[in-house]
């Protein structure tokens, strides 16, 4: 386990952009928006390749419309190019099943409401109106109401400073949008710079000439037929580099260094899993806070999340901060993602319950920080399910946000948590399968871990049925039969793999040890 874990931590510095899987939905729209980068076809062989029976794309349910609608409207554009990579009427074919697929959702009715995914409610529309305009007959999901999209590109066309968290999909823009918007692109090591963290963003950008000296440059939409005016400059080269690391297909957002580091870091070592980090890697977490907090990436705004998760590894290796950069999200009864967000996590407040009681458990605190930990414990008890779950936005499994809610309240929470937290240990114990897994939608080795985490670390050791679910999980952990799914949410799902790794890490050193003090 502890070689494991170093050859764990020895990749973040071997991959520093951060290890996290292609997206359909982003590949998509860089197939769609930039066919003249390196790797194109790579990409279209990508969506093709990965489109499931039933015609879709993606997770199930409403998680896979967008990355659905994207890989539909891309293999429409790339079927209408002079000289498509791919034989005409097999794109033809796949892109037939995908808008049967949406119709299929369609016809799910009312009830099928869109999940919570950021900009979901801009991009469904978006996408609906690109791919109309490659039918000749009606296109899907006539019901989608695009009216807040016409909202923002009409008030983004009038010159309006674009809000920094919506620059992470700035392809839902529209062309005139964009060359009005004045977005800057972050500069980034090495003569680069990204829009948004997000290649899909960064590509719709780049198809886009800047606006001219005497006005606006005009159209709908971003062109996606050739270069831009744009050709040579930073983000193309950041495109590039991203394309050339993957072999084609891209993912949401990257890189993901500071993100990556806090969440694998803390998950090894919370776990008690004894590892040598580098300087350099904790200086990448020390040296990205501020006041205002951190972001998970280049563009994106500082958000409570990805800071306390970097103040908790801190703290745990023997670097504790006062969480200064957390104080900006707070609300009056919680911590805000970011500021402005719509929406609120649960699991973004149990890992700013992490930050807190850590440094106040390490340094003292003051009596403010007393009082954010019982008011962020008693937030967090309030949103527990009827059956002892919790579930959040940033993740599609209710095992992650479960773990990560029932053990800052066991480390954090005191003695008015510690029913909420023998609710969720017997949820949890009550929704093992009989392969030993545990998961959402089919039993995955990552819910498998949180599963175990939850048990090992939020409250005591229990007897047989416990000790049984324990190993029976720990065993599934080792047979090793699962290659990893997307359950992360961003603008579509995806997979942290260094994260779910150090998660998976982690459960298995704490099943193993507890196993051997109880003489299991």
């Amino acid at each position: 386990m502890a070689r494991e874990a170093r050859e764990l931590v020895a990749g973040l510095l071997a991959v520093p952009w951060g290890q996290v899987s292609a997206s359909p939905y982003e590949t998509g729209r860089v197939v769609s928006l930039a066919p003249w980068l390196a790797g194109h076809a790579e990409r279209v062989g990508f969506l093709l390749a990965g489109q499931r029976p039933d015609g879709g794309w993606g997770a199930p349910g409403g998680y896979g419309l967008v990355p659905t609608l994207s890989a539909v409207e891309a293999l429409l554009a790339e079927c209408r190019r002079e000289s498509p990579c791919a034989d005409p009427g097999l794109l033809a074919a796949a892109a037939g099943r995908g808008l049967a697929a949406v119709r299929g959702w369609e016809a799910a009715g009312p009830g099928a409401a869109l999940p919570d995914m950021p900009a979901i409610e801009l991009i469904v529309p978006s996408l609906l109106s690109l791919i109309d305009g490659h039918l000749d007959g009606r296109g899907p999901l006539q019901g989608v109401s695009g009216a807040k999209l016409a909202a923002v590109r009409t008030w983004l066309a009038s010159g309006a400073a674009i809000p920094q968290k919506l620059v992470h999909a700035l392809e839902v823009a529209g062309g005139e949008a964009i060359a009005v918007s004045g977005v800057v692109p972050t500069p980034m090591p090495g003569g680069m710079a990204a829009v948004g963290a997000s290649p899909g963003a960064s590509a719709a950008w780049l198809a886009v000439p800047p606006e001219p000296a005497g006005g606006a440059a005009g159209g709908a939409a971003p062109r996606g037929t050739g270069r831009s005016s744009r050709e040579g400059t930073p983000v193309q080269r950041y495109l590039e580099a991203v394309v050339a690391a993957s072999g084609g297909p891209v993912p949401c957002t990257v890189p993901i260094t500071v993100f990556e580091r806090g969440w694998t870091v803390s998950w090894l070592l919370r776990a008690g899993i004894a590892v040598d980090v580098p300087p350099e890697l904790a200086a990448s977490l020390r040296d990205g806070l501020g006041p205002e907090g951190v972001a998970a990436g280049p563009g994106l705004p500082a958000d409570a999340d990805t800071t306390s998760v970097a103040l908790y590894a801190l703290a745990l290796l023997g670097e504790p901060r006062e969480p200064e950069g957390l104080w900006p999200f707070e609300t009056e009864d919680h911590f805000c993602t970011w500021r402005g967000e719509e929406g609120m996590s649960l699991t973004t407040n149990a890992h700013v319950l992490d930050a807190f009681g850590e440094y106040v458990r390490r340094c003292g605190g003051e009596p403010r920080h007393a009082a954010v930990t019982a008011k962020l414990a008693s937030w967090l008890r309030g949103r527990q399910q009827a059956r002892g779950s919790w579930m959040d936005r940033w993740h599609v499994s209710p095992y992650y946000a479960t773990a990560c809610c029932a053990i800052a309240l066991s480390e954090f929470g005191g003695e008015e948590s510690e029913e909420a937290v023998g609710r969720a240990v017997d949820w949890v114990l009550g929704t093992q399968r009989r392969d030993g897994s545990w998961g959402r939608w089919e039993g995955t080795a990552e819910e498998t871990a949180y599963a175990l985490q939850t048990l090992l670390l939020a409250g005591a050791v229990r007897g047989g049925r416990w000790r049984e679910a324990v190993e029976r999980g720990r065993r599934h952990l080792l047979a090793g039969h699962d290659h990893g799914a997307p359950l992360w949410v961003d603008k579509d799902l995806y997979l942290p793999v260094a994260i779910v790794r150090a998660a998976v890490l982690g459960a298995l050193h704490l099943a193993e040890r507890t196993m051997n003090l109880t003489g299991g």
